[in-house]
């Protein structure tokens, strides 16, 4: 390393990966994110391709993007970025305008033909030129044809060998932030086990571009990062979806109620079921429906028969389980309804993400039908919260929806694999034999909770049935008496309300007796609210900072926390859904919102300056 122009130490860095979506970009940069896990980084990513199967190849509009941010108290994948790889000019035209003043722009010039720089609508034969980037450090590298050379007697064929072009852009990258090469090495050897030709060749190119890098001893700047200190144990790069699939898993191993999955594939939630349906080791049913109202109905009927039931989906889906999610309301079933939000509306935008759906999961379903609504925050913290909302659903026989979203669900971060005796025991309220003597009803409930008990088909004594139709509370038969309707309501409401008490208090960051503002957020949004705020902080502007990620309920101390501050800054990827359930809620409450709805996750930036914005205006 002390051969190079200047070796920058940095808290953490930024990388994007760019090219067309089938250049392999998702790939790289989970490698290399997984590679910097390893050496005890934190990591926070952010995978951007588009809705279309397969763009024409060179097209703009075809262009798919992986960014990564490394370091210590790393939240976020970066506003922008230290390193741009770009595959080819329309990936260059694309993505330019993330890049930091003085970053780095690794570029394949054999890409940069008079046909590729037409694709991309560049009207003359010199790219970086063209958009003005005139202060950042240039290096042309001839990807393909060191591609090819590297792999002239592999026997593999061009098609082939133009697929590992990506992991020569891997290689370097990996020179560059002098990373090790064997643990990339080792994910190659995993992914192409059954093809070891395959993995010779993608071995043989990473070595290559690490190689290169280090011989032409190219004068742009490298550099290197500092390290969190760490818990030890076992470390793994996770994101979301998977971490969604083994809290379930750890549920059913708390709970000893067998996993049951019944869904529909549909972009962001498909690899939910792709995970758990690996599963079968550890008892997991995993099925493919053949619509989405199969998935949860399919669910429901594994729910009353005694399993962790589970549906996931995304905003087009759960509007087609409505009327099943009311199905388990009423029957009081634990259900738990995985909904990873994407943009919408109607089919919308598939691979960006939105909180839009967030109205839809509170009230979406006809009658009154209240279900407990929880967020996670982060990739890992999907693992807590699919945990918590099963132990939910199982602990007060409810349904209970999930709201993750695509920049969670795709995106990563460094997880430390916790032990299972880090969790609780998951107590359902199975029917105590005691209680089976023939004259139970299934709407006898626990006093205190007001939960009824669940009980197993084949119960001997507790023969029941279950449905749609209104229930007498106390015999459980068909009723259609108007008071008991009326009280059948409210005590599945009051139910619902009453989970706020086994539910955490919130917390609030960055407090002080200077702050007279709580910046505000749910969900995935965390790590920019909470870094935005720790940059206002720094900057002189006081600032309190919290995430929910419990809903329904909301928290039994929240209205204490929002009335103590001047004033709540809600910020959220909808036009106001959570500000309007907040006001309704707390009327007394001074709320100002942030809002954005474009696919995209915040930009810290945005957050310092929109609330700047809003206290300036106050002031």
């Amino acid at each position: 390393m002390t051969d190079q122009t200047s070796v920058k130490t940095l808290e953490k860095v930024v990388v994007r990966f760019s090219g067309d979506s089938g250049d392999g970009m998702q790939l790289a940069g989970n490698i290399f994110t997984n590679v910097s896990a390893g050496v005890g980084n934190q990591v926070s990513t952010f995978p951007d391709y588009p809705a279309e199967i397969r763009a024409p190849q060179g097209s703009l509009s075809g262009v798919s993007g992986f960014q990564v941010s490394i370091g210590k108290e790393v939240y976020t994948p970066g506003d922008q970025c230290d390193v741009l790889v770009a595959m080819n000019p329309a990936a260059l035209k694309q993505n330019y305008r993330f890049l930091k003043h003085g970053g780095v722009i690794i570029l394949d010039i054999d890409s940069c033909k008079e046909s590729d720089l037409k694709k991309a609508l560049f009207t003359s034969d010199n790219p970086i030129a063209e958009l003005g980037i005139n202060d950042a450090q240039v290096l042309e590298v001839p990807v393909s044809s060191m591609t090819k050379a590297a792999l002239a007697e592999s026997g593999l064929d061009l098609k082939s060998v133009m697929k590992c072009r990506n992991i020569f852009t891997l290689g370097l990258v990996c020179w560059l932030f002098d990373r090790p090469l064997e643990s990339a090495l080792r994910m190659l050897r995993n992914k192409f086990a059954k093809k070891p030709a395959v993995y010779e060749a993608n071995a043989r190119v990473l070595r290559a571009g690490y190689d290169y890098g280090h011989n032409i001893h190219a004068s742009v700047s490298t550099y290197r990062i500092e390290n969190d200190t760490i818990t030890s144990g076992v470390y793994t790069d996770i994101n979301g979806n998977t971490a969604t699939a083994w809290g379930l898993i750890m549920a059913s191993e708390k709970s000893g109620r067998p996993l049951f999955l019944g869904s529909y594939p549909i972009t962001p939630a498909t690899d939910i079921l792709h995970e758990l349906a690996k599963r079968k080791d550890l008892g997991v049913k995993a099925v493919q429906m053949e619509d989405e109202i199969a998935g949860v109905c399919s669910a429901i009927g594994a729910s009353f028969a005694g399993n962790l039931a589970v549906t996931s989906t995304s905003g087009p889906g759960l509007a087609l389980k409505s009327e099943g999610i009311g199905l388990a309301v009423i029957a009081e079933l634990p259900l738990v309804v995985i909904d990873v939000m994407r943009g919408g509306p109607s089919t919308g935008l598939p691979t960006k993400t939105e909180q839009t759906d967030l109205m839809q999961a509170l009230y979406g379903r006809n009658g009154e039908s209240p279900v407990a609504v929880v967020a996670p925050v982060s990739p890992t913290d999907c693992f807590d919260m699919a945990f918590e909302a099963s132990r939910i659903a199982l602990e007060h026989m409810t349904p209970v929806i999930l709201l993750s979203d695509a920049f969670i669900g795709n995106g990563s971060s460094a997880w430390r694999v916790p032990e299972a005796s880090d969790y609780p025991d998951i107590k359902a309220p199975v029917l105590p034999a005691e209680k089976a003597d023939g004259n139970w009803h299934p709407y006898e409930r626990n006093e205190e909770t007001l939960v009824r008990y669940w009980a197993i088909p084949g119960t001997e004594g507790a023969t029941h049935r279950l449905g749609g139709l209104e229930k007498d509370a106390n015999t459980g038969a068909i009723s259609t008496d108007p008071f008991n309707h009326e009280r059948m309501v409210r005590l599945r409401r009051e139910k619902i309300a009453r989970i706020s008490a086994d539910i955490p208090l919130q917390k609030v960051c960055y407090e002080s007796a200077e702050a007279d503002t709580l910046l505000l957020g749910w969900g995935g949004t965390y790590g920019h609210l909470r870094t935005a705020a720790a940059q206002l902080n720094a900057l002189g502007t006081p600032i309190a900072f919290t995430q929910l990620r419990y809903i329904n309920p909301l928290p039994s101390n929240l209205g204490e926390i929002l009335r103590h501050y001047k004033r709540v800054i809600v910020a959220e990827l909808n036009t106001g859904m959570l500000a309007d359930y907040l006001q309704m809620q707390f009327p007394e409450v001074n709320i100002s919102r942030i809002n954005k709805i474009q696919g995209q996750p915040f930009l810290v930036s945005e957050i310092v300056d929109h609330v700047n914005n809003i206290l300036n205006s106050n002031n």
